[in-house]
């Protein structure tokens, strides 16, 4: 641990990151690539032959799936083995919610068990908690769900209405309230329940049963996607919760709810590059059969334009998901030999990164929204039909630009958390931003002579991440406090940040896998294409920032700056595109 660089939630802005800093997927063990590949056969052996029946509300069935997945040990990957699971690593648990990930609404039933609706107890649960429901849930014995959403409180979860009080023998609270969009209510056995005791103004936590006399769950509502997915109301009517039910302290509820929201953008990260893979596999093998013009489609170059994109951006998004992974992993060993709890270890290095887990949830379901788009749109007609596996795949993923906070929210979150983070000292942000801005005058598109292709994209992942501090500078200075006000500026900056970390992660990707292959020419062909489209996106991103906060006087000045910053050298995309989709129809399947 000594000589690992713990870095800060937000740190990449202003530090140095090196390729042995991080890991990525190419370096799975063998154990890893095992547990991926039992996901694998679990979907085609038992989800995918029933998606039909699933999709018709079937809640028994989506039970006994999950069930089954209980059995084989995939609900027991990030549970200590004292309670009954396997105690994976962080990078396992993202791993195994790749592979599930392409398992349609099983994904989301399976996701929503093992974690909203497991590791709330397991990370904020005594030990009697622990034994009493983490075990069975690890087991599948239980399946759980997570309450936290009501009709009148949405992103504003403390606004809750749902009330508890202490019965007058004080063995039990007395829960009254309703729930919302509870993902597998249909069928739980065990529901975290969110409500306020008395008169508190925040939230406290309950491990509710669904057995419980007063639990009525509504009828499965109707959804555009992950129709498989029991998502229904919940109603609690004089509910008697024991008292020893009461998960974490009073009033820490709140702090929960945020830390399993934080838990569950980063797995919907990894969840979506695995649908990602799947539609594109879909695209590929339609393409390589349907002929028109009496040629197959997979010879044009708009459709191989849009298979290379599709596999570079998934390809990047997934870059960034295992690194933040690996980071919160180092944090955890050292949080648990601090504090010698896993479980609050474990939440507490997750929660830290808060703003990374933002960008992976913005970015992946963005990534995952277009290449379900472009998968429908290879398919032409066909994808438009219900016979199609891309036709699911696109309505199915639309939902996770809203799960685990609107992407709207988590766009705010990227900027403001960051700057709170560097306001806390946690690292110098805004020292690092004051010496850039008092000094744009001297900023020049700075070409260095015998630099080889890793070190000129370090130095254009250096110079977009000065366009970001000048713009948080800017800002800062123009807004002051109201800065929380200007959405539309926050967007701005959040948009560079998240191109900005994604680019980065691809490019310490492709050239640590230089230490272990000697062919990576396509893979530098995905990092001269996304570099070059985030150059775009930072001067765009950039411009508009500076038209909302600039003086007349010191416009020119910014916009030169940012012109300069923003600057890269022409590549030939069209061909470096060309060769990612030959190698994609070549092999028929996505192999990158």
């Amino acid at each position: 641990m000594e000589n690992i660089k713990l870095l800060k939630s937000g740190e990449f802005l202003v530090y140095e990151i090196k390729p042995t800093d991080i890991f990525i997927p190419e370096e799975f063990n063998e154990e890893q690539r095992m547990i991926a590949q039992t996901c694998s056969d679990f979907l085609e052996a038992e989800v995918y032959p029933n998606l039909e029946k699933v999709e018709k509300s079937d809640r028994e069935l989506m039970k006994s799936m999950l069930k089954k997945s209980g059995e084989l040990g995939l609900m027991g990957i990030s549970i200590p083995e004292e309670f009954g699971g396997f105690g994976q690593s962080f990078v396992t648990q993202m791993l195994v919610a790749e592979k599930t990930g392409a398992g349609y609404s099983f994904a989301v039933a399976y996701m929503a068990h093992c974690g909203i609706g497991t590791l709330p107890i397991m990370y904020y649960g005594n030990k009697d908690q622990r034994e009493r429901y983490v075990t069975k849930l690890a087991s599948g014995e239980f399946i759980g769900a997570y309450c936290l959403t009501e009709p009148g409180a949405g992103s504003d979860a403390n606004s809750g209405k749902t009330n508890a009080k202490l019965s007058e023998d004080g063995k039990n609270y007395i829960l009254n309230g309703q729930k919302m969009w509870i993902t597998n209510a249909g069928f739980a056995d065990t529901l975290v329940v969110f409500a306020k005791i008395d008169t508190d103004r925040v939230l406290s936590a309950f491990i509710v049963e669904s057995k419980y006399p007063g639990v009525e769950v509504g009828p499965d509502e109707h959804k555009m996607g992950i129709k498989g997915s029991s998502t229904a109301q919940i109603y609690f009517n004089d509910v008697k919760v024991p008292v020893e039910n009461l998960l974490g302290k009073r009033g820490e509820g709140f702090r929960i709810a945020l830390s399993i929201l934080h838990m569950g953008r980063l797995k919907l990260g990894a969840n979506v590059v695995g649908a990602a893979k799947k539609a594109i596999n879909d695209s590929v093998k339609y393409a390589n059969e349907r002929k028109q013009f009496g040629v197959l489609i997979s010879t044009f170059g708009a459709l191989k334009h849009k298979m290379a994109e599709q596999v570079i951006r998934l390809f990047a998004s997934e870059s960034a998901v295992y690194r933040v992974s690996y980071d919160i992993d180092n944090l955890m060993k050292k949080l648990t030999i601090d504090c010698g709890d896993y479980g609050r270890a474990s939440i507490e290095a997750i929660s830290h990164y808060a703003v990374e887990a933002a960008i992976l949830k913005v970015v992946g379901s963005e990534m995952l929204d277009f290449v379900a788009d472009e998968a429908v749109q290879i398919h032409g007609g066909m994808g438009y039909s219900a016979e199609m596996a891309v036709e699911r795949g696109y309505r199915d993923s639309r939902i996770n630009r809203i799960f685990e906070g609107t992407n709207e929210i988590n766009r705010l979150l990227v900027v403001d958390t960051a700057m709170k983070r560097a306001m806390k000292g946690e690292f110098d942000l805004f020292g690092e931003a004051e010496k850039l801005f008092s000094g744009l005058n001297n900023i020049t598109y700075n070409k260095r002579d015998g630099e080889n292709f890793f070190q000129e994209k370090s130095r254009y992942i250096k110079n977009f991440k000065k366009a970001i501090l000048i713009c948080i500078h800017g800002a800062s200075k123009c807004f002051g406090k109201s800065l929380i006000n200007e959405q539309e500026v926050l967007n701005n900056i959040a948009e560079m940040m998240m191109e900005t970390y994604v680019s980065e992660s691809l490019a310490l990707r492709v050239e640590k896998m230089t230490t272990l292959t000697d062919n990576v020419s396509l893979y530098k062909d995905m990092l001269d294409v996304n570099v070059f489209d985030t150059a775009s996106i930072i001067r765009k991103s950039a411009l508009e920032a500076i038209g909302s906060f600039s003086t007349p006087e010191s416009c020119p000045t910014l916009i030169k700056a940012i012109e300069n910053l923003s600057r890269v050298e022409c590549v030939n995309v069209k061909d470096a595109r060309r060769r990612i989709a030959d190698k994609l129809i070549e092999d028929n399947v996505y192999k990158f």
